[in-house]
């Protein structure tokens, strides 16, 4: 299942060159990625972490084809695979696209571990929302 948020480019997210700045590309996914983990697995990270679990991210992978520019109106998708090794790890596959075309992509990997440390998992109440989801392929 592909999930989406539409956001426009903050002023202050422009740089001397007319164009967002790098750093927030990630920081767009991640909203919509937390809004992901939140609505549709049910993680909601302050309770969670009241709680001793943490999710947190292991990896990413980011790849810029085209910059957006001021007062762009972009979309943000979302949609999570599953470890192909069946390690406790979920993959996030995310698009920024403008006017139909890709501007970036990449694929953000998360696990859970405890808050006093430990091995990384994926909770029970992650584990049975995500049994259905594709796996990651290379």
């Amino acid at each position: 299942m592909e999930y989406s948020k539409t956001y426009t480019v903050k002023d202050e997210h422009i740089d001397v060159q007319e164009i967002m700045d790098g750093l927030y590309y990630p920081f767009y996914m991640e909203y919509c990625r937390h809004d992901y983990i939140r609505e549709v697995l049910g993680f909601d990270f302050e309770t969670e972490a009241k709680n001793g679990v943490y999710m947190v991210l292991s990896n990413y992978s980011i790849s810029f084809l085209r910059s957006l520019k001021k007062g762009d109106e972009f979309k943000v998708t979302c949609t999570l695979h599953t470890d192909k090794g069946g390690l406790p790890k979920l993959h996030f596959k995310q698009s920024i696209i403008c006017n139909n075309k890709v501007m970036t992509k990449a694929v953000f990997t998360g696990t859970c571990v405890p808050a006093t440390g430990g091995r990384p998992y994926l909770p029970s109440s992650v584990l049975e929302k995500i049994k259905d989801a594709p796996v990651l392929e290379d």
